[in-house]
């Protein structure tokens, strides 16, 4: 992460190229349409994969950042498979929070069969802290993100009770368009019969989307409590 870098409202840490996609995509596009500044740090990228190379993957990547039309993407080149929350990767990530300064920080929820998401998760939370000391030789002016919100990921089925719900009815159909940009990880060498993983990230969306009145929604949890300005957006 080379500076200057720009300053994002919305960080999004994702373990590899596609999470952020499928884990918050609509609510990607959900903020840029309405003027923030969003980015993407992925802590790996992502191989090896059965149809998959560090080349192919880093052109689906470009593809789907277009879609999003995200403000800034990284890569910090941590270890795929074998991701661990050491104090070499909660460095890297909090160097990336002092440089980048978002206010709000989204990341993988700390429960799934993945284990590189549940290490992840915990990076994240500890980079947090971090990123904010003073009397360090870390890069960068201390910064602490006012919030960190999880998206549950999709290898453990686990009914995981939102802190709330965002609509994403009218970002679904870009969304999935930025998930099939992953040729070599959601088609290649996969069943064409239903359900695909776009079925599924559908029936999810819907899912949640039911819960409150709408299309399609995207689920998200907080450790603290969220608060609202007014009640005029509630759906």
């Amino acid at each position: 992460m080379t500076p200057p870098l720009p300053q994002l409202d919305y960080l999004i840490i994702a373990c590899h190229p596609d999470d952020a996609e499928i884990g918050c995509g609509g609510a990607i596009l959900a903020l840029k349409a309405q003027g923030a500044k969003v980015g993407v740090l992925d802590l790996t990228d992502g191989e090896p994969t059965p149809h998959g190379s560090p080349e192919i993957r880093a052109r689906e990547c470009a593809a789907a950042t277009a879609i999003l039309g995200l403000d800034w993407r990284g890569q910090l080149g941590l270890p795929n498979r074998s991701l661990v929350a050491d104090l070499n990767a909660r460095e890297k990530v909090a160097v990336g929070i002092r440089m980048l300064r978002p206010s709000v920080l989204i990341t993988h929820y700390w429960e799934d069969a993945h284990p590189d998401h549940v290490a992840a998760s915990a990076v994240v939370d500890a980079a947090r802290f971090w990123a904010k000391l003073s009397k360090t030789d870390m890069p960068g002016a201390p910064h602490y993100p006012a919030k960190i919100l999880y998206f549950p990921s999709m290898h453990l089925r686990l009914h995981v009770k939102p802190s709330f719900v965002l609509d994403v009815t009218p970002y679904h159909e870009r969304k999935m368009q930025a998930l099939a940009c992953y040729h070599s990880q959601f088609i290649a060498g996969r069943p064409t019969t239903p359900p695909t993983i776009f079925d599924d990230v559908t029936a999810r969306a819907r899912y949640y989307g039911w819960t409150i009145g709408a299309q399609f929604g995207e689920p998200f949890i907080s450790r603290e409590e969220v608060g609202l300005r007014d009640l005029r957006h509630l759906v």
